[in-house]
């Protein structure tokens, strides 16, 4: 399926599960620690520089943001998990709103957003083992790339699939949102899980 990455906008955010988008269109599902870069993988996507918006302090995505993909598919911006100061209480709710959206069954691939310079987290271990447990496919996607020289780029990509424990077929995309590394092997990965 051809689908056009630059022809893409917000349709809603979802602050409850009354307000998950129930359609029929996929949805793949971006999910990230609060400084990942989650933001800026999603700009470099869809080729505009502020679409998701990039929040100077980490955690700004409080609530599910969808954005329908050329009238084929949702690209959906989960909060930011690990980093972000904002109270318990606010941290709760978005546990349990993410809670709800993985058995939702509406997810039809997800992306994990990782930082290709450090060892995967608790949390990061934890996402993929939503992913997993949702029953739907996922894209590791180790972001910062650019940020790492070339010798460390192998072995750190090796640490992050043996961390998050990536099974035999699961792709790992090395990128930089800064750069584009990687832009066109993951809209191809994003296109074949719904197309």
């Amino acid at each position: 399926m051809d689908v056009n990455f630059n022809k893409v906008e917000f349709i809603r955010s979802a602050a409850a599960p009354k307000d998950f988008l129930r359609d029929g269109l996929p949805q793949l599902a971006f999910a990230g620690r609060s400084n990942v870069g989650k933001s800026s993988v999603i700009n470099r996507l869809v080729n505009r520089k502020n679409f998701a918006r990039v929040g100077a302090s980490p955690g700004k995505t409080s609530q599910i943001n969808y954005f329908r993909l050329d009238c084929a598919a949702y690209l959906v911006d989960l909060p930011g998990y690990g980093y972000a100061k904002v109270s318990k209480a606010e941290r709760e709710r978005w546990g349990r709103l993410m809670e709800s959206y993985f058995a939702s069954g509406l997810i039809a691939a997800g992306v994990m957003i990782v930082d290709a310079r450090h060892k995967p987290t608790a949390d990061d271990v934890t996402m993929a083992n939503w992913f997993y447990d949702a029953g739907c496919p996922f894209i590791a996607v180790a972001n910062k790339l650019d940020k790492l020289k070339k010798s460390e780029i192998a072995p750190n990509l090796q640490r992050i699939r043996q961390v998050l424990a990536l099974r035999e077929g699961d792709q790992l995309v090395p990128f930089s949102a800064e750069k584009g590394t990687g832009r066109d092997e993951l809209m191809e990965l994003l296109c074949g899980t719904f197309g």
